[in-house]
C-alpha cells in the first residue's frame, strides 16, 4: 500500500511541476555513465564527484542503512568502501563535496536529514569527512554538526555547499518546498540554525552547486531546474527516465548533470546543460554580496514568487491533481481492507 501511494503522490508531483519556466530538452548527448555494480549499492540517495581524484564518484544508500559510502570508478566499479566513525545512518538522503580552501583537501558532507513523519525529530544532522587521500577500505572519523530549522521541522532530501562562500544549504522536501541557509560558521557545541532564504519546486529530491559556484540545482522526480546564487530561475532541464530519481550533482568541469536513482544496479546519467541554460560565471562574491543574494532570496520566498515559479493555473492544477489523488488513494485503502 506504501508503495502505492508513494507512486499516486509522484504522479501529482508531475503534474503539478508545471510552471511558466521554459524547460530545455536535454536529450542531445544524453548517455548513461555508468551502472553500480555493487550489490551492497541498493538505494544510492546521494552522488558526489571526488574534488581531489580524477574519475572517482561517492555515493552512500537511504535510510535503515549503516553510516557507509563508497568510492566507485567511471564504469561503476566500487574502488573502496569508507566507515564514517561515530554516525548515525537514521535516513541519510544527500551528499556534497567541496574543498578546503586552506588545505585544499577534498571535504564530504552526508546529511541525515530524512523526516518522513515532518517533525519526528527535533533536529538533524550533517557530518563532514576529510576526503581520504588513498583509496582503499577504511573508517573515517566525522565531525557532526546539529541543526533545526527556524520555522520548525520539516523532511528534507537536498544539501548543497556553495564553493564561493563555504555556506552550507539544505533544500526541503514538500508542496511548498524552501532552500535553507546555515550559519556561516558551524559550530559543534551547539545547535546550528537553518533559515529560510529562497523557495524551492516541489517535492525535491536532491540540490547541488555548480563547481564555480556561479549556479546551483534542486532536482525532483521529474526534472531539474537551475538557479543563480540570488535564487533567480534560469532555466528548467528534463531528465531521464529513472525508477526512483534521487540524486543530482554537477560533473567537474560544470558544464553537465550528473543523475542517479535508488534501486539495485541503478544508473547515473550524465545529462548536458543547453548552452543558453548555462550561466555566465561571475567574479568570485564577496562576503557582502553573498549576505545580499540571501537577502534578495529571503524576500522572494517571502513573496511567493522566487524559485517555485508558481502561477493561478498552477495552483489551480495542483488542486486538482491532488483531489484525484486523495480519490485514488481512498479506493484503493477500501480495496486493500
Amino acid at each position: 500500500m506504501g508503495d502505492v501511494v508513494i507512486r499516486v503522490l509522484a504522479v501529482v508531483t508531475a503534474i503539478c511541476c508545471l510552471s511558466a519556466v521554459p524547460a530545455y530538452a536535454a536529450d542531445d548527448g544524453t548517455e548513461k555513465l555508468f551502472t553500480f555494480r555493487d550489490p551492497e549499492i541498493t538505494e544510492s540517495s546521494g552522488l558526489a564527484v571526488s574534488p581531489t581524484h580524477d574519475g572517482v564518484y561517492y555515493t552512500h544508500n537511504d535510510s535503515a542503512a549503516a553510516p557507509t559510502f563508497y568510492a566507485v570508478d567511471g564504469k561503476g566499479r566500487t574502488k573502496a568502501t569508507f566507515q564514517v566513525q561515530g554516525a548515525q545512518a537514521r535516513d541519510w538522503e544527500a551528499m556534497a563535496a567541496s574543498k578546503d580552501p586552506e588545505t585544499g583537501r577534498g571535504v564530504l558532507w552526508f546529511a541525515d536529514i530524512g523526516d518522513n513523519l515532518d517533525g519526528a525529530w527535533p533536529d538533524i544532522s550533517v557530518y563532514r569527512v576529510m576526503e581520504p587521500r588513498t583509496l582503499r577500505d577504511a573508517t573515517l572519523p566525522a565531525t557532526r554538526y546539529r541543526f533545526r530549522y527556524a520555522d520548525g521541522a520539516r523532511n528534507a532530501e537536498g544539501l548543497m555547499i556553495n564553493p564561493r562562500s563555504g555556506r552550507l544549504y539544505v533544500v526541503s522536501k514538500e508542496f511548498a518546498g524552501s532552500v535553507y541557509a546555515a550559519p556561516k560558521r558551524l559550530r559543534t557545541g551547539r545547535t546550528n540554525i537553518l533559515r529560510k532564504v529562497a523557495g524551492a519546486p516541489i517535492m525535491a529530491t536532491d540540490a547541488a552547486y555548480a563547481p564555480d559556484g556561479s549556479s546551483y540545482v534542486i532536482r525532483t522526480y521529474f526534472s531539474a531546474t537551475l538557479y543563480r546564487p540570488s535564487g533567480e530561475t534560469i532555466a528548467k532541464v528534463t531528465m531521464p527516465e529513472l525508477e526512483q530519481a534521487e540524486s543530482i550533482a554537477y560533473t567537474a568541469d560544470g558544464t553537465a548533470l550528473l543523475v542517479g536513482s535508488e534501486g539495485p544496479r541503478s544508473p547515473v546519467y550524465r545529462v548536458p546543460l543547453p548552452e543558453r541554460a548555462t550561466p555566465t560565471p561571475t567574479p568570485e562574491a564577496t562576503p557582502e554580496e553573498t549576505r545580499d543574494e540571501e537577502a534578495a532570496g529571503s524576500t522572494r520566498a517571502a513573496s511567493d514568487s522566487g524559485a517555485s515559479g508558481l502561477t493561478v493555473k498552477d495552483v489551480l492544477i495542483w488542486l486538482i491533481a491532488a483531489a484525484t489523488a486523495v480519490g485514488v488513494i481512498t479506493l484503493l485503502a477500501r480495496r486493500t481492507r
